[in-house]
């Protein structure tokens, strides 16, 4: 039964597997995992423990995850976010979960030693990290939030955990706008295709698949263009690749390979150009009534 499974969304080797998938797969033994979090701004998530292979995901400052095994620097691991299973630096994480009040909700910040903008930095934050704030402070007007370490972000470029989010994934997506395109990028500083979606859906509070393929089969509901129109937030895939319906139909947002960044065009224009390369688009879903 393990060869039906995919190894993106399930922990298991021949060795060791997942304590869910007892019964379902066979391996030595099977561990629930230990819990950690991210310390770094962003780890790179990688199908197997090298430095050679390409980066399959991301996760960013103060995310939630399980760890599964640890080996020579590198840990297996299971994120809480989307469930999505590969090696990252052993380093970069520390154990339990954490303490997080608030999340950054732009798509880039910085921390400082201190509450004051002219300080250098310690560190640049990803958009959906998240903190333990204990106070805050004012500076020359600019006000600030402080961590335990006594390090200092911009206050007005976080929320807490329990505020309002907003309603419209397509506006979320839009912050990130000339981003640069990264295979596998899942933060502010690089981000591909269906990481622009799950990142506009999670930041309004929406559990999104990570990958185009998820994302076509599980996320919202098909539709016809033809018979139900295009609106605002619905998405386009092709084998591949994912963007946002923005507008009144007729623009695509979207991480593009072609330009390198995060853009707007015309759908039609899109759809022409990559059309010539890997045919047209494979279905269409909405996921926002």
């Amino acid at each position: 039964m393990s060869d039906k499974l995919d190894r993106r969304l399930y922990a298991y080797r021949p060795d060791l597997a997942e304590e869910a998938l007892r019964g379902k797969v066979e391996a030595e033994r099977f561990v629930s995992g230990d819990p950690a979090h991210v310390i770094e701004p962003v780890i790179d998530i990688r199908p197997r423990p090298d430095l050679s292979a390409g980066i399959d995901s991301q996760a960013v400052y103060g995310e939630t995850l399980r760890v599964l095994d640890r080996h020579e620097g590198w840990a297996w691991i299971k994120c809480d976010a989307d469930d999505y299973v590969g090696y990252v630096s052993d380093a970069a994480l520390a154990p339990g979960p954490g303490k997080a009040t608030h999340e950054v909700a732009v798509p880039r910040t910085f921390l400082y030693p201190g509450p004051d903008l002219k300080f250098p930095i310690t560190a640049a934050l990803s958009i959906s990290s998240r903190l333990n704030i204990v106070g805050n402070a004012v500076t020359r007007d600019t006000r600030y939030l402080l961590l335990e370490s006594g390090e200092a972000v911009i206050a007005g470029h976080c929320r807490p955990l329990d505020a309002e989010r907003p309603a419209d994934p397509v506006a979320v997506a839009a912050l990130f706008l000339e981003t640069p395109y990264l295979w596998g990028g899942r933060s502010g500083f690089g981000i591909d295709c269906s990481g622009l979606v799950q990142i506009g859906f999670a930041m309004t509070g929406y559990s999104a698949p990570r990958d185009s393929d998820m994302q076509a089969d599980r996320l919202g509901s098909a539709i016809d263009p033809e018979r139900d129109g295009l609106q605002r937030g619905d998405l386009v895939f092709w084998k591949g690749h994912v963007g946002f319906i923005e507008d009144d139909g007729k623009t695509l947002l979207h991480a593009s390979g072609g330009t390198m960044t995060v853009t707007r065009e015309p759908l039609a224009g899109a759809i022409a150009r990559i059309a010539a390369l890997y045919g047209h688009p494979t279905g269409y879903r909405r996921v926002l009534a």
